[in-house]
């Protein structure tokens, strides 16, 4: 199917109102979620009715469906294939293979025209182990979508059950041609114009093919894709969309060689680089040593390299540092040209130090300094008098699924923050990478005082209606009364950026931290894409969102009004010193 939101390596990657804004083509056997309106205004989207009904069998569900369409059309929202097609694969992934297969069969009913419906329909039945009619379904669904490229390997995988992908190791020291490899430089440029909307916001259309013919004069006929994937990243980068990637850097990471990833773990603070984990190198090096220089090159200069290479909202840097340390052990190889060995210079240190090669496979690297709230939402009571801790860590709860989760947290965090008197109260985004603006607009009603509009505008194809969040929405009757405190990160994406314009617009309280990861403007939704001759798949903002934030400026991050950083030490020592900030002001 070509789905909502990027689903990649099993995990959801809902950003940024995700039903109401994704994506077309799908990766391999996972959707990518196309542009539907997340619930149309003043209509209850007619898969939060089936849900509640989950109970019945899914012949009286699909009867339900069709028995309220005819009777109560102004009631329902049936316009959002999405959301039906979200519902479908809710069933699947949890290996309701029969219902699934009834319900992308209404939604083949319901929008005979839609490439993304016999895509999905196609999926169920090869998961049901019948060849005949998902290849037929398949067939359909590439003959509407030419291209669909996930069902083009689904119809080869169908014909050719023998054949076996490449996996990323095999394809990172892969050459193919020079001219494959500019012809695909030219291809993405050329669909990144044409399937972004805000595509040339940040940068021009002249400054942009220039990075491409930039990239097109290092290939020879030696460049690996390893070495292509790295130049792709810049020109994607450049265009400045936390919505337009390649994965992060997953495949990147998954495909290098273990000997040729840096040897130590580090975290970029202030441009400063400091070793946190010597790994294999402890011999040699030791926590907190400031490194100055890796193979010659001075840090400022390869951080800045890298960062050209790290996609994000407008000109936000925080997102990048974000990035950076989530990944330096891939990143520096990657900016450095793979080099066999790695030296470094020390700050204090007079001769450069020749460090031993990387034995284990490091991926991401989570911070280790912070208190995470495992389940994304979280209520604590603090030691300061009348004083409670909201997290937010996700915004990632839809009506198709576990939207129901979120209000009922929130409806009993307020009912409690109630009974126990709570006057000052510190709202936690930090680590939120967005979700569905029905999450965003529930915990709002809570904290505004008079009605407000959330979008002031929200552009994708196929919109008929305005959607929720477009109408005046009013607060809840018993929303909370006391101070307001909030803290961020550049980690909060997307929706996120939604939310906390309206906190800047609305004046609710002092925000504490650093400049968030996204603001008002929103490019979301995702379109995957894949190149013609290296296959190379990356994914492209397809719709926009605004919030009714419009006087912030769009190219930064919604800016605190107290900008708060974790030192070194306090890093190591575990310190939240952005938290610590906040109940500074409290008891202030």
């Amino acid at each position: 199917m070509n789905y909502p939101g990027a689903i990649t390596h099993g995990l959801i990657v809902l950003c940024c109102c995700i039903l109401t804004s994704c994506g077309s083509n799908k990766s391999t056997q996972t959707p990518v979620i196309s542009p539907q309106p997340a619930a149309v205004a003043n209509k209850v989207p007619i898969v939060r009715k089936l849900t509640e009904q989950g109970h019945l069998p899914i012949a009286e569900r699909i009867a339900l469906y069709r028995q309220l369409k005819k009777d109560s059309p102004e009631a329902y929202d049936f316009t959002n294939e999405t959301e039906l097609t979200m519902y479908g694969y809710r069933a699947l992934w949890n290996n309701e293979v029969t219902e699934a297969i009834e319900i992308f069969k209404l939604i083949v009913d319901e929008f005979p025209h839609s490439a993304n419906a016999y895509d999905s329909l196609g999926e169920a039945y090869l998961a049901q182990g019948d060849m005949e009619r998902s290849l037929l379904n398949y067939r359909k669904t590439l003959q509407m979508n030419p291209d669909n490229f996930h069902a083009e390997d689904q119809i080869e995988h169908i014909l050719f059950p023998e054949k076996k992908a490449e996996t990323p190791a095999e394809k990172f020291a892969k050459v193919f041609p020079a001219e494959a490899y500019k012809e695909d430089l030219d291809q993405m440029a050329t669909k990144l114009m044409q399937v972004h909307p805000n595509a040339l916001k940040f940068i021009t259309k002249e400054a942009l093919w220039r990075v491409v013919e930039q990239k097109k004069a290092l290939i020879t006929d030696h460049t690996t894709f390893g070495e292509f994937m790295w130049h792709c990243s810049e020109i994607i980068a450049s265009v400045h969309c936390s919505h337009t990637g390649m994965g992060s850097f997953y495949t990147e990471s998954i495909m290098l060689p273990v000997a040729k990833r840096f040897p130590l773990q580090t975290r970029l603070i202030n441009q400063q680089l400091f070793i946190v984990d010597p790994l294999n190198n402890g011999a040699k090096t030791s926590q907190k040593a400031e490194v100055l220089r890796i193979n010659g090159v001075p840090v400022q200069s390869l951080i800045a390299d890298i960062y050209r290479h790290i996609p994000a909202q407008g000109y936000i840097q925080t997102t990048k540092r974000i990035v950076f340390n989530t990944w330096s052990t891939c990143l520096i190889p990657y900016a450095l040209g793979f080099p066999e060995t790695y030296e470094i210079e020390l700050k204090g240190q007079s001769k450069p130090i020749v460090l031993n090669k990387a034995e284990t496979d490091y991926g991401p690297y989570r911070d280790q300094s912070l208190k995470i709230c495992e389940n994304e939402l979280c209520l604590e009571m603090l030691e300061a008098p009348n004083t409670a801790l909201l997290t937010i860590s996700s915004f990632n709860y839809y009506s198709w699924n576990n939207l129901l989760v979120f209000q009922q947290f929130i409806d009993s965090s307020f009912q409690e923050i109630r009974k126990k008197g709570i006057q000052n109260l510190i709202i936690d985004v930090r680590l939120n990478g967005g979700g569905s603006q029905e999450a965003s607009i529930y915990l709002l009603r809570y904290l505004l005082d008079k009605p407000f509009v959330y979008y002031a505008q929200a552009v994708f194809e196929g919109k008929t209606e305005k959607i929720y969040g477009e109408d005046s929405v009013n607060p809840f009757e018993n929303r909370y009364t006391g101070k307001l405190y909030f803290i961020q990160d550049g980690k909060g994406n997307s929706t996120t950026g939604h939310f906390m314009s309206l906190v800047k617009k609305h004046k609710l309280g002092p925000i504490v931290g650093e400049e968030l990861g996204s603001n008002q403007f929103c490019s979301a939704g995702q379109t995957t894409l894949r190149l013609k001759h290296t296959k190379l798949e990356y994914g492209v903002a397809n719709n926009t969102h605004e919030s009714t934030a419009t006087a912030l400026p769009d190219e930064v991050g919604i800016l605190p009004d107290h900008e708060v950083y974790q030192n070194i030490d306090e890093y190591f020592n575990k310190v939240d010193a952005v938290k610590a900030f906040a109940l500074k002001l409290i008891t202030k």
